[in-house]
């Protein structure tokens, strides 16, 4: 499990600037019925880290005698430097299902855009599924080489998926295709809403000396009463 030091802090609002310009990320973490802790990490480390987790793997969180299991949430980044101002680690219990969106990876090439002359369609960047934090995978790789005719799709079916994880999106929902007569490569998602496009993908922007800890989390499915089978 990937690991990252932090320590607690009692600095907030507009003095935050000066730690991070001292290299600290402030961070909160929230979650599983607990009290918000408000900490500081490494921005160097963080960034590292998170570079390699994403917000679907679980990191071990260690500050003195606190070690949590958390997964990154919402990486807020300065407006103009593009530096990260704050995080949101979001609490998970090993014996707790949740629920996260885990990231597709696309490789290969589609036969079928070569020989008809098509592009290749990604309908889905990423699916939701439920399973205990040890057993999330950190993406899905869909090789789209299959796709050899116009008529071939992969669909959330075909996805490889690890016998301890449940897929929450219909099986025959369509994660790639071919499509004919598009010069250029489409990346589509259902009807769009242009309110609600996000500029920035990885995370909201705030401005210097914000401190906000977002309500974003992932979903746990165990609120429900469902304990986890052991």
């Amino acid at each position: 499990m990937i690991e990252l030091k932090a320590k607690k802090r009692d600095i907030f609002g507009k003095k935050l600037c000066y730690s991070r310009e001292a290299g600290e990320l402030p961070v909160v973490v929230y979650g599983a019925d607990e009290k918000p802790s408000h900490l500081f990490v490494n921005s160097k480390d963080f960034l590292s880290v998170w570079k390699q987790a994403g917000e679907s793997s679980v990191v071990k969180l260690s500050a003195g005698d606190l070690k949590k299991d958390v997964l990154i949430q919402d990486v807020s980044f300065h407006a103009v430097s593009g530096e990260p101002l704050h995080a949101d680690f979001y609490l998970v219990r090993a014996d707790q299902l949740i629920r996260v969106y885990i990231p597709l990876r696309f490789e290969g090439v589609a036969p079928a855009a070569k020989t008809f002359g098509g592009v290749l369609v990604k309908v889905m960047h990423e699916v939701e599924v439920e399973a205990l934090p040890a057993d999330l995978p950190h993406e899905f790789v869909v090789d789209v080489s299959k796709i050899e005719k116009l008529e071939d799709q992969i669909t959330v079916s075909d996805l490889k998926v690890p016998s301890k994880v449940k897929i929450i999106a219909a099986i025959e929902d369509v994660v790639a295709l071919v499509s004919v007569g598009k010069e250029e490569v489409e990346e589509v998602a259902g009807p769009v809403d242009l309110s609600k496009i996000e500029v920035e993908k990885k995370g909201k922007k705030l401005e210097e000396g914000e401190d906000v800890a977002s309500a974003k989390a992932p979903q746990a499915a165990a609120s429900t009463a469902k304990p986890a089978k052991k």
